[in-house]
């Protein structure tokens, strides 16, 4: 069988390597750790931790949780409203 993913509007910021760019998220509650040396970034999803590798997207999904996606995967499946 195929599927077709639904359409969904998502909350998305791109991580451009300041914790900054991810105030937003963090005021709505998202968990992270963020080593200042190194500049990792470290998301809590659903899944577990997860690291955002600069220039990725991190994105709110329908149901308020937070988790990366990858740039290149990111622009195969969103565009912007």
């Amino acid at each position: 069988m195929k599927f077709k993913k639904k359409p969904v509007i998502i909350d998305a910021i791109q991580w451009h390597g300041d914790i900054e760019d991810l105030k937003p998220f963090i005021e709505d509650g998202m968990e992270y750790t963020f080593n200042i040396p190194s500049k990792k970034l470290c998301v809590r999803t659903l899944e577990g931790s997860m690291y955002v590798k600069e220039n990725a997207w991190v994105i709110r999904g329908v149901h308020g949780e937070f988790y990366p996606c990858q740039g290149d995967i990111f622009e195969e499946t969103y565009e912007a409203l």
